[in-house]
């Protein structure tokens, strides 16, 4: 017996691991299946009149073949088709086991509904693996891949731009590219899988809304101490919303989880936005 353990009472080492287990037990499979929906309102100044209550469903992260399943892609769909969503934005890293994984992604995301579809970026773990397979995985689901390239959502003369830049951690963002594309006038929202880039898409000015995932949210964090580890491009905007400059970051904290395939106070999410133009007359809640 390790020195000092003889001085526990023999009832409180017992209490101390039941509740050691019972928190390994919620942090591994309770947590990490505890799917919640996030409301976020966000004014964007440039926002077109036509596009006030556009509402955008917001998912990052399925690590398909680490801890996430095809049974919980699949009720993550359902619920982004319940809510009824203008458009699906999804911010990179589809995979975590090899290229075989993706043919999940493919067939649970080929479910989505939205009026205006879905689109995507990729991320560095999907970089790490197979970015090919990802790449077809999202053409089969009917899901338009944004690899430093714009999308105009238009009604009527008003037009709504998605940009989408590329992988930053596997240098293959391309910021540059992304502005040459982007009409000069018009609302822009920017898929990039890594949040601390938004320091740089900013300073350009052109972007209103930026979405992210890559931090799961730290995956653990404890009371006072915040998360244990973040990774790199994801130190600075961990989780939730921001404000950088002129312009709205929202880091979300993904569906899938990395090894250890753990999650403590960091539940796993589908966020969903609704744009609000400058003129509305009320503050949006955050």
């Amino acid at each position: 017996m390790p020195a000092g353990l003889h001085r526990w009472p023999l009832p409180a080492l017992l209490g101390a691991g039941l509740i050691g287990a019972a928190l390994l037990y919620y942090a591994g499979w309770v947590e990490p299946r505890w799917l919640h929906v996030r409301h976020v309102k966000v004014r964007l100044p440039r926002l077109a009149p036509a596009f006030h209550g556009y509402r955008i469903a917001h998912l990052s992260d399925i690590h398909m073949g680490g801890g996430m399943t095809p049974a919980r892609l699949r009720a993550a769909v359902s619920l982004v088709n319940a809510l009824k969503p203008d458009l699906v934005a999804l911010t990179g890293d589809f995979i975590e086991a090899d290229g075989r994984a993706a043919a999940a992604v493919a067939d649970a995301l080929g479910a989505l509904r939205a009026r205006d579809g879905a689109v995507a970026v990729l991320g560095n773990h999907d970089y790490r693996r197979a970015p090919d397979a990802v790449r077809q995985a999202l053409a089969q689901a009917g899901v338009v891949e944004l690899s430093n390239a714009v999308h105009t959502l238009r009604r009527g003369v008003d037009s709504l731009h998605i940009a989408g830049l590329d992988d930053v951690a596997a240098g293959r963002a391309c910021l540059d590219a992304v502005l040459d594309a982007l009409p000069p006038e018009g609302a822009a929202v920017l898929l990039a899988h890594e949040p601390d880039f938004a320091d740089v898409t900013a300073a350009t000015g052109r972007f209103d809304l930026q979405l992210s995932g890559h931090t799961h949210a730290g995956q653990v964090r404890l009371p006072l101490l915040g998360a244990l580890v973040l990774p790199s491009y994801g130190r600075f905007y961990p989780a939730g919303r921001y404000q950088v400059g002129g312009m709205t970051q929202y880091t979300n904290s993904g569906l899938g989880t990395i090894w250890p395939h753990l999650r403590f106070n960091a539940r796993p999410e589908v966020a969903l936005l609704t744009l609000h133009s400058a003129d509305d007359g009320a503050a949006p809640a955050p």
